[in-house]
């Protein structure tokens, strides 16, 4: 049995944390590995978090819950102490406030990635899927305007942008854990993440499989939204780092082209 390792870092998200302790508590799949990382909150997020894995013990679904609560140095540094913690051979970042669209989402990734299995039974690097954004109140606004290629991902994809969502993002475990996130972004080191695992991926010669389904609710207003231009200009140092200075001047030049000739 595939076994998926979620984690949800939290800090004083009381207000949106029990929409994704649900949404992981309803997945069927018995496969199910959830850490909760969160960074000393001060309000009721630890509460709710502890209901949540009494009621995941006591309903027997073959969830495991982890919770870790302890002060971090920002989402990054708590992401890493989630992926030195997994145990499950994908993980996957499931942030408060976020969801899994179906209660047999999981289920539907897994039997996939079996499809998927490698003559000698290796796994593929990474698993994606399609990413939905959804308000505080759950209501579908639009589909994502960045969708992943039904075919051909690699790492050189994310010259036009991070095509697939972070929380739609699987990467292998054991790749993962040897590319922890760079903890110098602020805003941006998951796109780093992304596209570090991908290249590893292919120098391992390792597939990238498509879901073909949404696997991700996210909502919106997030960390980086709210702080916009600085998330974009980390995002160029990020994109200049792996494709150059002069590809990503011109990749972005494009960028603004296109956005004016939306208007």
């Amino acid at each position: 049995m595939t076994r998926f390792s979620v984690v949800t870092i939290t800090y004083n998200a009381q207000a949106v944390l029990q929409p994704t302790l649900q949404s992981v508590l309803k997945q069927s799949y018995e496969g199910v590995e959830h850490l909760i990382i969160d960074g000393a909150s001060k309000d009721d997020t630890l509460r709710l978090a502890e209901a949540y894995k009494q009621q995941s013990d006591e309903l027997g679904l073959g969830h495991k819950v982890i919770i870790q609560s302890e002060p971090d140095h920002g989402i990054y540094d708590a992401m890493n102490k989630g992926l030195t913690q997994a145990s499950g051979d994908y993980i996957i970042y499931m942030n408060a406030g976020d969801s899994f669209p179906a209660d047999d989402t999981l289920e539907q990734i897994a039997r996939r990635c079996h499809l998927n299995e490698l003559p000698s039974g290796e796994l593929p690097a990474v698993l994606y899927g399609e990413t939905d954004i959804i308000d505080q109140e759950r209501r579908f606004l639009r589909h994502r305007r960045l969708q992943p290629p039904a075919e051909g991902l690699s790492w050189r994809s994310f010259r036009e942008g991070m095509l697939v969502c972070h929380q739609a993002f699987y990467a292998r475990t054991d790749i993962a854990k040897n590319l922890q996130y760079d903890t110098r972004y602020r805003y941006s080191a998951d796109v780093d993440w992304c596209i570090r695992v991908m290249r590893e991926a292919e120098r391992m010669n390792l597939p990238l499989v498509p879901i073909g389904i949404v696997t991700a609710l996210y909502l919106e207003e997030g960390q980086t939204t709210q702080n916009h231009r600085a998330s974009l200009l980390e995002r160029f140092r990020v994109m200049k780092s792996h494709y150059g200075l002069i590809s990503t001047a011109l990749q972005h030049a494009w960028f603004v082209i296109r956005a004016v000739l939306r208007k």
